[in-house]
């Protein structure tokens, strides 16, 4: 199995694709909190069944991130 991060390929197509599947999963994700359904990921190449609630919660984490400390000089 290859380890090499697909962002740093020398073929653009490859290396743009990390952004696309990105944008991809943020839609899915999107979807199913507008449908309130549930979406499926793999954790560790298991099957995970993430609530529509529970997207909301990561979500609101994430934005929840705190602010780095600025130091003057």
């Amino acid at each position: 199995m290859n380890t090499k991060d697909i962002r740093t390929s020398k073929d653009p197509d490859l290396a743009g694709s990390y952004a696309a599947i990105q944008r991809s999963a943020q839609s899915a994700r999107d979807i199913a909190i507008k449908t309130n359904t549930a979406i499926i990921v793999a954790i560790d190449g298991k099957p995970v069944r993430i609530t529509a609630a529970e997207l909301i919660k990561m979500r609101e984490l994430e934005s929840v991130k705190p602010t780095p400390h600025i130091q003057a000089l």
